[in-house]
């Protein structure tokens, strides 16, 4: 079957979501229920975003069971979420009836496919933050554009904004190849490392994957890259028939920065593009990382038709997502920030990110994030820490997996004490507040850091 395309349904056609409430498909919901469709949908529980949904006009049920299908009897087409599985008694019910049956992703491209200019922020770290940059500044360019970011951002009121432009900007994961589903006329990769090894069989196939993302630019618009991440290099080799613009650190790409300085933490420099000062800017994010991240962000926009001095004034405003580098409050005197790093190369951006704060000393409290990844990436999590003062080890989020009997974080923190890191482990969270409220001064740095819910932590902790 060809792949859908909006225009496959008529607008008086309703759509069914299988997992509505979640972050993803819920901003999917949005946009169609905006676009005049009748949106059902069914998830577990009642949460405050399907609460939002029912709000906007989309009839939501509770648990997932056959009993359901009067949802599927009226719809033209289901979306499932990648948490439904073929024995999910909707997705049986809309084979039996016939009912075409997409993934979200695909749901996601047959979207952006409406749109002029459809921006896709794809890398293994820094896509939440980078899109969410761009959401500042092609708001404060005024250009009404429709965002699908991976966490709450302030000043969307959450993770998606329903515009009325030919502007699209949205996450772009590699998972499952899920990306390659989409339709993008600007292929943004920030960069490209080993990461969701329980799908992919290696970094080789990682690199190929974004080439294939990059070439869905092929004809129609351009790729922005990070000139410098050497895996990105391979991904784009001889692609000589796309349109690539490429950033980094230094002059040998066509946008860097210049004359930088930290203002209590936070970096302003020159932006230069192909010899030439464009704008300068001033952030309210602290690290070098996120100086690569602005420097993407005004690449992309001056492609979207926005001056670089106007995509700057935007990008000032944004001060950090819910979960990256957020600041939450205080224990002892010292500043807790909550931050979603999980893989190595963003927990060591994090920190360094931290040394140039102000701080007496840096506590950091990571909880692993799947056995595969912490398996497969053992030596990468030894050597990730060396920024940090005291780290605290906690017990694995499996997420979607098992234990695999071998991967023990005891086992870790022992690795990385062996590199001189004062570490230890304590597995449960109140154990771990009652330890930081014991030694934790004033002046302090104390991070929460993982994607799983070792944020819970500061309901134990903040005063």
């Amino acid at each position: 079957m060809d792949r859908f395309v909006m225009s496959d349904i008529s607008k008086n056609s309703g759509i069914h979501f299988i997992g509505i409430g979640g972050i993803s498909m819920s901003g999917l919901a949005q946009i169609v229920l905006k676009d005049g469709y009748r949106v059902t949908g069914s998830d577990w529980n009642k949460t405050d975003i399907t609460e939002k949904l029912e709000h906007m006009g989309a009839s939501i049920v509770y648990g997932h069971d056959a009993v359901n299908v009067e949802g599927i009897n009226n719809a033209s087409l289901v979306v499932y979420t990648a948490a439904a599985h073929d024995d999910n008694p909707e997705m049986i019910a809309a084979k039996e009836r016939n009912v075409r049956l997409i993934d979200r992703a695909e749901f996601l491209g047959a979207i952006m496919k409406n749109y002029k200019h459809a921006v896709g922020v794809s890398g293994t770290h820094g896509k939440t933050t980078t899109t969410s940059m761009l959401a500042h500044a092609l708001i404060g360019a005024r250009l009404d554009p429709t965002i699908s970011v991976g966490g709450e951002l302030d000043l969307i009121g959450g993770n998606i904004r329903t515009g009325s432009s030919d502007y699209f900007v949205t996450e772009a994961c590699e998972y499952t190849n899920s990306f390659l589903k989409f339709y993008p006329t600007i292929a943004l990769i920030t960069n490209v490392e080993e990461d969701h090894l329980d799908f992919f069989s290696g970094i080789d196939e990682i690199i190929e994957s974004f080439r294939k993302f990059a070439y869905l630019t092929k004809d129609v618009g351009y790729v922005v890259a990070m000139g410098s991440d050497k895996n990105v290099q391979k991904a784009l080799e001889g692609a000589d028939d796309l349109k690539i613009i490429t950033y980094g650190m230094d002059s040998s790409f066509d946008y860097y920065p210049e004359n930088i300085v930290y203002n209590a933490g936070f970096p302003a420099f020159d932006v230069m593009h192909n010899g030439n000062k464009v704008c300068s800017v001033n952030l309210n994010v602290p690290g070098e990382h996120n100086i690569l991240n602005a420097l993407a962000t005004i690449a992309v926009c001056e492609l979207c038709d926005v001056d670089a001095v106007t995509a700057a004034k935007g990008i000032e405003t944004f001060r950090g997502t819910h979960r990256r580098f957020e600041k939450k409050g205080f224990l002892n005197g010292a500043t807790v920030i909550d931050d979603y790093a999980h893989h190595p190369t963003e927990i060591k951006a994090t920190l360094q990110a931290a040394k140039k704060l102000p701080n007496n000393k840096i506590w950091c409290v990571f909880q692993p994030h799947t056995y595969s990844r912490t398996r497969t990436l053992w030596k990468e999590f030894t050597e990730a820490f060396d920024d940090t003062d005291e780290l605290i080890l906690t017990h694995i989020y499996a997420a979607r997996e098992e234990f695999d009997g071998v991967t023990r974080p005891e086992n870790l923190a022992e690795d990385i004490k062996k590199r001189g890191v004062s570490v230890r482990y304590i597995d449960e969270f109140s154990d771990i507040a009652t330890f930081l409220k014991e030694n934790v001064k004033e002046r302090d740095i104390v991070f929460t850091m993982g994607a799983g819910d070792v944020v819970n932590i500061n309901d134990l902790i903040i005063e």
